[in-house]
């Protein structure tokens, strides 16, 4: 009998509201970009890599990470993509998301790159490269979240 059955989907939807508890390590970085406009990164004490955004354990020794520092606002382009298709929740493209090492940092995070013409997908990948340098561009309005900035090429 169950070789004959069709599987069924059955479509729904979830709206759930929550509070996530963004911990120590998120809550210092977060309170950074809002107040501060500025990137604090962790360092850890086993082998001295530099983690933005921080971590509070290291990924390659384990150990615990308590030491912070603050890092500059430009950085390089690791790779990115210029989205062409609608996502829910995002803008609408086109857009630009970009992995950017910041100096002095050992890892990359994620954002928007801005400040780079679209209307013309094929000739914006002639100004915004793999190595390209950014600099973060901080909104007037900020509430502790990875939208407080943007990246802009330099």
């Amino acid at each position: 009998m169950k070789d004959n059955v069709e599987l069924l989907e059955i479509p729904g939807k979830w709206e759930i509201n929550y509070l996530y508890s963004a911990g120590m390590t998120a809550s210092l970085f977060f309170s950074a970009l809002k107040e501060g406009n500025k990137f604090l990164a962790t360092k850890c004490p086993k082998c001295h890599l530099v983690y933005l955004p921080p971590r509070s354990f290291c990924e390659k020794c384990f150990v615990k990470i308590d030491e912070w520092l603050p890092l500059p606002l430009q950085g390089t382009v690791e790779t990115f993509t210029i989205v062409l298709e609608k996502f829910e929740g995002f803008p609408s493209p086109p857009y630009i998301v970009a992995y950017v090492k910041i100096d002095g940092a050992d890892t990359a995070m994620a954002n928007f790159i801005e400040g780079v013409d679209l209307s013309e997908p094929r000739q914006a990948l002639k100004k915004l490269k793999i190595g390209t340098k950014v600099r973060a561009k901080f909104k007037d309005k900020r509430e502790g979240k990875m939208t407080d900035f943007v990246f802009e090429p330099l």
